[in-house]
Order: C-alpha cells, then sequence, then structure tokens
C-alpha cells in the first residue's frame, strides 16, 4: 500500500484585482531603501508582466490612504512578489512602511496592471535606463531575462547619488557577471564617502557620455524610469539625435498631480453652473447593483462621482487611469474610457472598467 505524504496544493493565478496578502520578509537595500515581500496564504501563482504594478491599500491616521508602487521582483520567482520603498522625507506612505510594515503584517492590494513591461514590447537588443528608486521596474525586467536565459542584448545604465545608494548593487553585479550579453554601467552624482572607493563612472548621464556607453543606442528598445527632471534629460537626448520614440517607454505614476486636481475642481464648478439650465431628460441613469442605489448624472460625468453622489466610495489613487485600483465590472451599457494603461485589454473586453476615467453614453448598470 502507498501512503501519500504530500498534502494536495490548490494553486491560483494572481489576476487584476483586490486582494489580501501577508508581508513575509523586510530587505534593508540602502539606508534609506527597503523591500518589503509578500505571499498569499493560499498559495498563488503571482504572475505579471515584469514592469508592471500594484497599488497597496492603507489606512495611515485612520484614514484610507492608496500609494502605487512598481513590483521589483520577477514572476520567474511564482509564489511571491516584492515591492521597494525608498523612504522620502515628508512622505506620508513611504515613512509610514518603514516606520510600521513589519513580517506577518497583512495589507490588501490592488493589481498588477500596467502598460511598461518588457513582455508587451518584445527586442534583441535592449537598454535599460534608470534613475535612484526608479530601478525597480528595470530589475524585475533584469531579474526575468536572466532567470529565463533570454537571448537579448541588454545594456543597463542607472543614475545614483553616491556608491552607498546603488539598490540592489551586489545582486547586478552578480547577474551581469554571469552572461556576456548583460552589460551594467552604473553613474555615481557625487564622489566616494570616506572610505568608500569608487572607480566608475561620475557626474550625470550627458549626452557625450551616453554615446560612450552604448554607442548603438539607436538600435534598442528602451526602456526608462526616474525622476522627472532625469526622464525629460533623457527624452532631450533621444529626439536631438531623432530616436525613433515608438521605441522608447517610460514608468510615470504617483499622485495626481496639482494642475490635474485644479482641472478636476475648475470641472466641479462648471458642473454646478450647467446644472441649473441642464434638461433633465438628458439625464443618465447609473445603478450599482450589489448597493441597491441609484442616481441620475449628467453627460460627461464619470462612473466614480456618481458613486460619490450616493456615498459609495469605489477605491482609487491615481484619478488619471493609471493605478486600476477603481476597475468595476460593467453589468449593462456603454461608457467612453480614456485610461492611462491602468486596465488590459483582456480585462476591458471581459467588461470591466475604470470607474474613474469612464463616461456614460447612456444608461448604466455597475456591479459595486
Amino acid at each position: 500500500m502507498t501512503t501519500n505524504f504530500f498534502n494536495p496544493v490548490t494553486t491560483q493565478t494572481w489576476t487584476n484585482g483586490r486582494h489580501q496578502v501577508r508581508c513575509v520578509k523586510v530587505i534593508q537595500e540602502t539606508q534609506d531603501v527597503r523591500t518589503f515581500c509578500f505571499m498569499a496564504e493560499q498559495p498563488v501563482l503571482f504572475f505579471f508582466k515584469p514592469g508592471q504594478f500594484v497599488t497597496l491599500e492603507l489606512e495611515i491616521d485612520n484614514q484610507p490612504i492608496m500609494r502605487s508602487y512598481t513590483i521589483s521582483s520577477s514572476p520567474s520567482i511564482p509564489y511571491s512578489f516584492s515591492i521597494t520603498v525608498k523612504q522620502v522625507p515628508g512622505g506620508k506612505v513611504s515613512n509610514w512602511l518603514h516606520a510600521n510594515l513589519k513580517v506577518g503584517d497583512e495589507l490588501v492590494v490592488h493589481g498588477p496592471v500596467g502598460n511598461f513591461n518588457s513582455i508587451d514590447f518584445p527586442a534583441e537588443k535592449v537598454l535599460f535606463l534608470s534613475g535612484g528608486v526608479g530601478i525597480t521596474p528595470l530589475m524585475s525586467m533584469t531579474r526575468w531575462l536572466f532567470d529565463t536565459n533570454a537571448a537579448v542584448d541588454v545594456e543597463f545604465i542607472h543614475s545614483a547619488r553616491a556608491p552607498r545608494d546603488v539598490i540592489y548593487h551586489r545582486e547586478l553585479v552578480h547577474m551581469f557577471s554571469r552572461i556576456p550579453e548583460f552589460k551594467l554601467h552604473i553613474i555615481c552624482e557625487n564622489k566616494e564617502d570616506i572610505g568608500e572607493a569608487w572607480a566608475g563612472y561620475r557626474g550625470y548621464l550627458t549626452q557625450p557620455l551616453f554615446e560612450l556607453i552604448v554607442p548603438d543606442f539607436m538600435e534598442r528598445e528602451i526602456f526608462c524610469c526616474g525622476p522627472t527632471p532625469y526622464m525629460n534629460a533623457i527624452k532631450n537626448i533621444l529626439r536631438a539625435n531623432n530616436f525613433n520614440m515608438d521605441h522608447y517607454h517610460e514608468e510615470s505614476f504617483g499622485a495626481t498631480p496639482v494642475e490635474v486636481r485644479e482641472d478636476v475642481l475648475e470641472l466641479a464648478e462648471q458642473a454646478e453652473v450647467d446644472a441649473e439650465n441642464v434638461d433633465t431628460s438628458d439625464l443618465f441613469s447609473i445603478e450599482f447593483a450589489s448597493s441597491g442605489k441609484s442616481v441620475r448624472i449628467q453627460p460627461g460625468e464619470t462612473v466614480h462621482a456618481a458613486a460619490a453622489k450616493l456615498g459609495l466610495h469605489i477605491p482609487k489613487a491615481c484619478g488619471m487611469g493609471i493605478c486600476g485600483t477603481c476597475r468595476v465590472e460593467l453589468k449593462s451599457g456603454e461608457v467612453e474610457m480614456e485610461h492611462n494603461g491602468g486596465i488590459t485589454d483582456e480585462d476591458a473586453e471581459e467588461g470591466y472598467i475604470l470607474s474613474c476615467c469612464s463616461r456614460p453614453k447612456g444608461d448604466l448598470i455597475v456591479d459595486f
């Protein structure tokens, strides 16, 4: 008689949505950067496209808050995923995570989402450009290429303040020492600290240095992530050389910019004026099936705004169709959705919409 000593494992595959996870490891990468590793209680295959991100659903000072972070790990390690967070002076969420999130803590994440990834833009020759903590999505891509033995020619240029601020330094050196087609270049802005030597590039990534390090950059698919001034400088160099920007991809998400918030306020004020003159026959009915509530709104208003009028809180982080947090299922009707990569084509085909950037074309029934 054969005895089975192994318990059967029911494994689920990660899909975009709301998930509860548990922190299983905290790694101090540099003096102000930590990596937080997560798993699910029931085994989940955390497959995603390298470069995509998740949105954390947190409660800080008794207030709900959402914040998006790139996944820094690779889907080649499938039963967990990681985010890497830099502690920013005055940063509400980053400081809270560094001070409070510990092994064993549980939290809710939304995702994965994002158009910035290496799967959708395959190429035989790539150039990764990162500044500071912007290295995280490119590290995910590099780990994926390394673990899958991909036949890809990789040039990786990373810019940091000082040698001690180079995130993942030892792992990068290890990976790039084992594959001849992988070439690593690190540029440090400042001179070395006392007792810390640095024989690599110094200063900033200027055009002469750019051409020296990667003379064939015009032939490569380029992925870039870093502070806005850094990415703007890169784009200026590329445009000055008539680079085909269809082969340039950058990561950009975060809190809603001030100018966007101001635009929203102006639209809200204008809506109050227009409401006095609107013909009620032009209003659309928005029904939220799970809540049993409905409301009539003007053309041009979003599904998220309709929910807010009823006191329904659809989670939202960016407000610009980037993070994917406000995804809901559309049961009936049609919308005009102008998003910025926060939802996949597959999800849209299955009837999901991002409520923050979806405007009804007629009456709707939403599953919320």
